[in-house]
């Protein structure tokens, strides 16, 4: 199993495949791979932001309980 990437390095190889697509050396296959592989990360992305997103939720929300009690 592979390991799973940080959200950093997954912005880092996005990055890298922006720079590929726009530098124009690819062929149109070439292309279509590196944008099915961005596509994976961004999604990689979003679920990582999610889950910070409901962990700051829960903390917040934990927060909100402590003061109105």
């Amino acid at each position: 199993m592979a390991k799973k990437m940080t959200l950093e390095e997954s912005f880092d190889a996005l990055d890298g495949i922006i720079d590929e697509l726009q530098g124009g050396e690819l062929t149109l296959e070439e292309s279509f791979k590196k944008y099915e592989e961005g596509m994976k990360l961004i999604k990689n992305c979003n679920d990582s932001i999610d889950k910070v997103e409901k962990k700051l939720l829960v903390i917040n929300g934990g927060e909100d309980e402590a003061v109105r009690g």
